[in-house]
């Protein structure tokens, strides 16, 4: 720490900042406990009753990759302490952390990296003006003109910077353009990856976390979504700490920087990165004694849920049904005036670019292994298929060729929606699609990869093996076209509560959150810590606009334009003794298949060079956009397409074809006789007419529907407040009642929908206006509480320690 800093820094200052840091995790812990008892309760619950949602048709990888790089190459590092540019040798790990060593033969020596960074909560920028807009923003006192001598001097065109609103920036440049786009796309990889940084594996500590970090935020009359809710627990409650201190210390140390404008910047900066460490340690040793404490707690916790669970759930109910008629009419009328009319607009926006990505994803997996196929032609045998398959195992984890699935998510933009619904960013919801994407993506491989191994003692010479690689990846297209579908699906629903229920509850807080406290009078001493009044509330709120959610995406299902399956269509466990092959160890291609010989002649590997179009050899800087077999791309894609070929075959009593499907939606629901053409039904489909579930499916999709309904409302609850970057990345589960069981209840047409929501306005007293008439209206059914399981959504990786 320099002197400039210690001076800003004295020991005065940094007692005020212990005091406030300790201040803040005090009343944060509060919030913990209270939320751990509840994920306990919620977690045991799912353990006993627990429906597991609709089964994936892929295999999921149960051992990660480990221990390989996932990209490495060589650029310039700018050293702050000397203002100097230096040769760095990069390497990102399969945890994505970024290791930056002296040069490539101290990497090759097992040297010890000069920095280590994690790099959750930062934004890659490629430009000096992006950076200077961001610096001169955050830094305290008057803004500084734009003609100002920039905070540094970068020696080519084309930088690379990391930006942190707290901590140190790292800055970086590339000789060329193309290198700049490549290493972006790592960087923003790892931004991804490090953002989604609680473990899916904490059933219990992750949800009691992120219900503690929203209701703390909420009690701070902060509802909306949060950019810095990403990283491990310790980061993030750094950055909750600093969201409070840094405004204190702008205005404490701000009018006494001195010296021009980019010095007062490079000194606020620095200052900034020594306050964000000091935060980060303090919050370390509290978070952790607190999970210990708890820890320590949980066996007799336990104990107490396992013997009174029934008393529990039927206290729960008993609180629920209270407050349910106290808190629904009004909430039901805040749905119908402020949140019902722009759910389809919203969801529009969110499904476009997201069946985009999806279907980028399906492409770059089929140009991947068709090229495989031909490659092995030409080479002459299977020779090499060891080497192929090495590569193909890493593709969803290859940040250059899964730059193009990730930036079809750059298009969504929810427009005035965000101010409506007081969204903060747009990146909490593309990162969360993009991590979808890349976790499909690696399913499908390992699913032809085990597939494909199962086969190749079977095989008889070259011809067979390509068959077989044609075969199976027909197969595993089909598999991926449904669970990418149900992914979406899923996503949707959540994205949507994650947008409205915040709102709903800022909306309502004036007149209902003041009388919450009159419930608690409901509760057991004994199970108080189990049921809280606040959580209780929230899932009431959230079932108030679940159902609109449900049969939004019902409706958009049916559109043949996006692409997603009925769920009354799907016959399930359709493949079961495929996920008994996911069972057994990775697969070592190299270990098994590796004792051909390499040996060619130059005249072969010059050949081979030219029709290998498949590879990309990242030290080359390639970029994976060359067309290789467009034509057979486009032809086979159009095959795999066809509806026909992709739809599952239909369990027996269920339609069995599109056209079954409208005649019989035709006469269930529009009760209007079936058209002559398919194009009229669709029409019909398509123009906001509510479709209810077929009649020869009417069982299994309302249960189907109901356990879906369960977790996306789970997942909406605890991510309120997400995480920038990667909002939902921080995905466990906590328990709340199910949406109404009953899904296939015909509702009012688009014109009734159109004539009730024209008939109450909304007023600026919300919960003041006339809910009786609206509530006997539209009063659903009682919904029994189902709990939900912990099913994390997030990817773990053992971080790298990050540099504060």
């Amino acid at each position: 720490m320099g002197d400039v800093v210690s001076t800003h820094l004295d020991e005065g200052r940094r007692q005020h900042i212990a005091e406030k840091t300790g201040k803040v995790l005090d009343e944060f812990c509060r919030c913990y406990k209270e939320q751990y008892g509840v994920a306990l309760f919620n977690s045991v619950r799912y353990e006993i009753e627990g429906n597991g949602g609709p089964q994936s048709q892929l295999l999921h990888r149960k051992v990660p990759l480990e221990d390989h790089v996932i990209y490495s190459g060589n650029l310039f590092q700018y050293i702050e302490e000397t203002k100097k540019w230096r040769n760095r040798f990069c390497v990102v790990p399969h945890n994505y952390g970024l290791v930056l060593y002296e040069n490539k033969l101290a990497y090759d020596r097992v040297l010890q990296p000069r920095v280590l960074v994690n790099s959750a909560g930062y934004k890659i920028l490629t430009s000096l003006d992006q950076y200077l807009e961001l610096v001169n923003s955050s830094l305290p006192g008057a803004t500084p003109k734009s003609g100002n001598t920039p905070i540094l001097k970068c020696p080519t065109q084309f930088p690379l910077i990391l930006w942190h609103p707290y901590a140190r920036h790292y800055y970086f440049c590339v000789m060329t353009g193309k290198e700049q786009e490549k290493w972006r796309a790592v960087f923003q990889d790892c931004v991804r990856h490090c953002n989604n940084g609680i473990s899916e594996d904490s059933k219990v500590e992750a949800p009691a976390f992120t219900d503690a970090v929203r209701m703390y935020r909420q009690s701070k009359e902060q509802y909306g979504t949060w950019d810095m809710l990403c990283g491990n627990e310790t980061q993030i409650l750094s950055n909750l700490v600093m969201e409070e201190l840094a405004p204190e210390l702008k205005s404490a140390i701000g009018p006494r920087l001195k010296g021009k404008t980019q010095e007062r910047q490079r000194t606020w900066i620095q200052i900034s990165d020594a306050v964000y460490r000091m935060v980060y340690d303090q919050t370390k040793a509290q978070y952790d004694a607190m999970v210990t404490k708890c820890e320590l707690e949980r066996p007799q916790m336990e104990s107490t849920i396992r013997t009174d669970m029934d008393q529990i759930i039927t206290s729960k109910e008993h609180l629920a049904s209270k407050i349910r008629a106290f808190v629904l009419p009004k909430a039901e009328i805040c749905v119908r005036n402020h949140v019902q009319p722009h759910i389809s607009s919203i969801l529009e926006a969110l499904m476009t670019p997201t069946s985009q990505g999806f279907a980028e994803v399906r492409e770059v997996f089929f140009k991947e292994v068709t090229d495989m196929n031909m490659n092995i032609v030409n080479e002459g045998g299977p020779e090499k298929l060891v080497e192929y398959m090495e590569k193909l195992s890493h593709l969803a984890f290859h940040p250059v060729k899964m730059q193009s699935c990730y930036e079809k998510m750059d298009q969504l933009k929810l427009e005035g929606l965000q101010q409506r619904f007081d969204v903060s960013s747009t990146s909490v919801f593309k990162q969360r699609a993009q991590i979808h994407m890349r976790q499909q993506m690696d399913d499908a491989v390992h699913t032809f990869e085990t597939l494909l191994h199962q086969e190749l003692g079977k095989l008889q010479g070259k011809d067979d093996l390509c068959k077989s690689i044609q075969r199976i990846l027909e197969r595993v297209l089909k598999k991926y076209d449904y669970d990418s579908s149900t992914v979406r699906k899923k996503f949707f629903r959540e994205a949507l509560l994650q947008i409205t229920i915040p709102f709903l509850l800022k909306k309502l807080a004036p007149t209902c959150k003041g009388e919450l406290a009159k419930f608690q009078e409901l509760i057991f001493e004994d199970f108080a810590s189990f049921i809280l009044v606040e959580n209780t509330y929230e899932e009431v709120v959230l079932q108030s606009v679940m159902k609109d959610i449900m049969q939004a995406v019902k409706e958009a299902a049916v559109q043949r334009k996006h692409n997603l399956y009925r769920d009354s269509m799907v016959m399930h466990n359709s493949d079961p003794n495929l996920h008994l092959l996911g069972e057994g160890i990775p697969i070592d291609w190299g270990e098994e298949y590796s004792s051909q010989s390499d040996a060619e002649p130059a005249a072969d590997k010059r050949r081979r060079a030219k029709q290998v179009v498949s590879v990309i050899q990242d030290d080359e800087g390639a970029l994976p956009y060359e067309s290789g077999t467009e034509a057979l791309m486009h032809q086979t894609s159009q095959e795999e397409h066809e509806p026909e070929e992709l739809a599952p075959q239909a369990t027996r009593g269920s339609p069995d074809s599109v056209k079954e499907i409208r005649e019989m939606l035709e006469k269930e629901v529009l009760k209007e006789p079936a058209g002559p053409a398919d194009v009229e039904a669709e029409e019909r489909l398509t123009n906001g007419t509510v479709v209810t579930q077929e009649s020869g499916a009417s069982k299994e999709p309302a249960a189907e529907g109901s356990q879906e309904a369960t977790s996306a409302e789970s997942s909406a609850l605890r991510d309120a407040t997400p995480e920038g970057p990667a909002s939902t990345g921080t995905g466990v589960c906590c328990a709340v009642p199910s949406a109404p069981t009953s899904l296939a209840e015909p509702s009012p047409s688009s014109a009734e929908h159109q004539a009730n929501a024209d008939s109450h306005k909304p007023s600026d007293k919300e919960t003041g206006e006339e809910v009786s008439a609206l509530g006997r209206e539209r009063s659903p059914e009682p919904a029994e509480p189902a709990a939900t399981g912990s099913v994390g959504t997030t990817e773990s990786g053992e971080a790298v320690q990050t540099e504060f």
